[in-house]
């Protein structure tokens, strides 16, 4: 029994000692050290207010990891002040060109003339009437009114007590022609302030400091554009990549813009990687990597989510960098506090459910093979098929019935046959209906949706046209053996189809469904969805199918009266992103009660439509699509999320961050909506209060009954709509040849 006993503590032991092994394997990282990424917040949380001001690196202990340092681009003065600013040229990050208007000068800046106002021409007190602005144009001016003062290198170190503090010294040389030392200035405010980096991409600058600062202070080389001169060596900075003994006997680090790791093609893909990790890990120097940012372009490969381009940079099984430099550092916390070595198996089919919107679409062109096939790949709890039906009585998956939003319908054959159908939508269009399925897999390609041309953001260019229709019954086959817990049939003008074209849209999805043996299983449940609860209530009378009830409008909350009616029909309901937290020039303004309304009567509530691209979203969510959806799984508490995205969505449930309760890292905690706007910005430059919202009333929900489909021979859709199009265009015609016939008439 002795023995036994000293056995099973001897296998106790060596299973503790197995899990421990496996947990710092699984918790260790590829960077030199082998602990976690540095956090760099550039100018603070630079991506929202203006870079170094006061708010940018306050606001940077609310919303990312507790040990993130804050970053200074060193300035000198002319009386030998140091102060933070994004740019050498005062004009691109200030309002001086208004208080100095005279100021401008000229100066050759590495060689470079270059026009501006500097802070070499200014001492400290006159640059105390001169606040700072947004460097980036395209960002909110909304903050500018803020009259941020110029921070000195040591209010960053008294006003925000950071954990650490990055020095940056992009011109040296330039200073030196007026007889301004950054060196001597370097080395003076390293003994009043504790500096954790210095950085420059200049060599003859670190040499000079190198054992004159502490020895804690890191030196790291900046890397410049691979092509540029190194001011001090005549070199380029792609030469001395070549050459990293070098630079390790005067840094321990370099800074290097990403593109030096992740190369990326003409057309903004992603290229193989390159050694340059591996290489200054080899030489004793660690790495890091800048010009990280939510609201710039990224490689079409990361499907517009900053956090996967951060983790491609940290969690990609092969190295690590050693630290971002972000103007977001919310998205790199989240990136190294919860989703790093995720559980990537993980096919939960939990809260929150994730439902697609017409497949992957913001990847390749909606409701097609490559759309539905992405979807499922990505994690996707339940794919959608919005039906719509052709000329010749075929039900498909198309995520519209204009085929001129998802189709190259503009430039077929078929172009000259638009038409206004005021039943369906006021501007003209070619539908579903006026072709047969023929007619559009012989003639037609797909078309990825672009909802942010305006801004310059495509899709995926490459597959702009790719993948292949389906119809309803190729999409029940595709769905069969699929890891999902469901299917969405989604139903939208019924009432037109059967009065126009005489053709039954929910008897015709029922067979469909029937022939598929949808209606003889469990392993996936079937969702209809539809804005009318006509159609619903049809299918609640023949089969026991889950209805979502669709809120087409932004409503803040639901009458009582609204719930009885919709919980006659539905078991859910979808609504729009604006009804749970209202926007005002993109900024949430508060969260409305409708979720918890509809929740309270006993209904699933769906929200609709998430997307990755930071034009889609509320300041409030930093340009971060994941920031986005934890406001609406954890703020608003939504049982679904309809996304076009859904890899985005299917990360965040495996996060390692979820249910901490009150452990819950800062940066996955939400903020009250509207707090952004209303605690931080003026008054003055606050957006216009929103107008009051509808309730949502019985007269919204209720409807006559589906009317019967039309009397008709065959169970094709008759021509009668149609008709009534091309009796729209012989009218024109009529009124143009009519006028020239009386004119020939008169003449002869």
């Amino acid at each position: 029994m002795r023995a036994s006993h000293v056995c099973s503590v001897l296998a106790s032991l060596v299973l503790l000692w197995l899990g421990i092994a496996a947990a710092q394997e699984a918790s260790s990282w590829k960077t030199l050290s082998g602990k976690a990424p540095a956090i760099v917040a550039k100018g603070g949380f630079s991506g929202l207010f203006p870079d170094s001001s006061e708010d940018a690196y306050r606001f940077v202990q609310y919303a990312s990891s507790p040990d993130t340092i804050l970053y200074c681009d060193v300035r000198l003065t002319k009386d030998e002040f140091g102060i933070c600013l994004p740019d050498i040229k005062m004009d691109n990050c200030t309002n001086i060109a208004d208080i100095y208007a005279q100021g401008q000068k000229s100066y050759l800046v590495n060689g470079v003339p270059t026009s501006g106002w500097f802070s070499v021409d200014y001492n400290i007190t006159e640059l105390g009437q001169v606040t700072l602005v947004r460097s980036i144009s395209s960002r909110t001016p909304r903050f500018d009114s803020n009259s941020y003062p110029i921070l000195a290198v040591e209010d960053v170190q008294s006003k925000f007590k950071p954990p650490g503090i990055w020095l940056n010294v992009q011109h040296d040389r330039f200073y030196s022609h007026f007889n301004l030392s950054m060196r001597n200035y370097i080395i003076s405010v390293s003994k009043r302030v504790v500096v954790n980096y210095i950085s420059s991409p200049e060599v003859t600058f670190l040499t000079s400091v190198h054992g004159r600062v502490s020895n804690k202070t890191k030196l790291v080389f900046r890397f410049l554009d691979e092509s540029t001169l190194e001011p001090s060596m005549n070199k380029t900075y792609g030469s001395v990549l070549k050459n990293l003994t070098f630079v390790k006997t005067f840094a321990s680090g370099i800074l290097v813009p990403k593109s030096y790791i992740w190369l990326t093609s003409s057309d903004n893909y992603l290229q193989p990687y390159t050694s340059v990790v591996d290489d200054a890990h080899k030489a004793g120097l660690e790495i890091y990597a800048a010009d990280f940012a939510n609201d710039f372009m990224l490689s079409y490969n990361h499907s517009y989510d900053p956090l996967a381009e951060y983790l491609s940079f940290i969690d990609n099984g092969v190295f690590s960098v050693d630290g971002v430099l972000s103007d977001f550092p919310v998205t790199p916390s989240e990136a190294i506090g919860c989703f790093a070595n995720l559980n990537k198996s993980n096919t939960d089919h939990g809260k929150p459910l994730i439902i697609s919107h017409n497949g992957a679409s913001g990847d390749y062109p909606g409701c097609t093979d490559l759309a539905y096939q992405k979807a499922v790949d990505d994690g996707a709890d339940v794919i959608d098929c919005p039906v719509q039906v052709t000329k010749d009585g075929v039900l498909v998956c198309m995520s519209s019935v204009n085929l001129m939003d998802d189709t190259t319908v503009a430039r077929s054959q078929f172009a000259s046959q638009t038409a206004v159908i005021k039943d369906i939508q006021s501007v003209r269009g070619v539908f579903t209906f006026n072709l047969t399925w023929d007619d559009i897999v012989k003639n037609l390609r797909p078309k990825i949706s672009t909802p942010f041309t305006t801004y310059r953001l495509d899709r995926n260019p490459r597959y702009r046209n790719a993948g292949n229709f389906m119809r309803l019954s190729d999409f029940l086959d595709f769905t069969k053996d699929k890891d999902l817990s469901g299917i969405m049939i989604s139903i939208e003008y019924a009432a037109f189809v059967a009065e126009e074209l005489g053709f039954d849209m929910v008897e015709t999805v029922i067979k469909a469904l029937g022939d598929a043996g949808y209606n003889n299983q469990t392993a996936q449940k079937v969702m209809i969805q539809s804005t009318n609860s006509s159609v619903l209530e049809k299918f609640k009378q023949q089969m026991k199918y889950d209805l979502v009830y669709m809120i087409n409008e932004e409503v803040r909350d639901a009458a009582p009266s609204s719930l009885t009616d919709i919980k006659k029909f539905a078991s859910a309901v979808s609504v729009d992103t604006g009804s749970v937290f209202p926007e005002s020039h993109h900024f949430t303004m508060y969260k409305t009660n409708l979720v918890q309304t509809l929740q309270n009567a006993g209904l699933s509530v769906y929200v609709y439509t998430l997307m990755n691209e930071f034009a889609s979203q509320a300041y409030d969510f930093f340009s971060d699509a994941t920031v986005q959806i934890n406001w609406y799984v954890t703020a608003a508490g939504v049982d679904g999320l309809i996304t076009e995205f859904p890899a985005t969505a299917r990360r965040y449930k495996s996060n390692n961050c979820m249910n901490m309760g009150n452990s819950t890292p800062v940066f996955m905690d939400p903020a009250r909506a509207g707090d952004l706007m209303q605690t931080i910005m003026m008054k003055t430059a606050q957006p216009p209060a929103l107008a009051p919202m509808p309730l949502l009333t019985d007269s919204d929900v209720a409807e006559p009954p589906l009317p019967p489909a039309r009397s008709n021979s065959s169970t094709s859709p008759t021509h009668s709509g149609a008709t009534r199009m091309h009796a729209h265009a012989t009218h024109i015609l009529v009124l143009v040849i009519l006028p020239m016939l009386f004119a020939w008439c008169s003449l002869v």
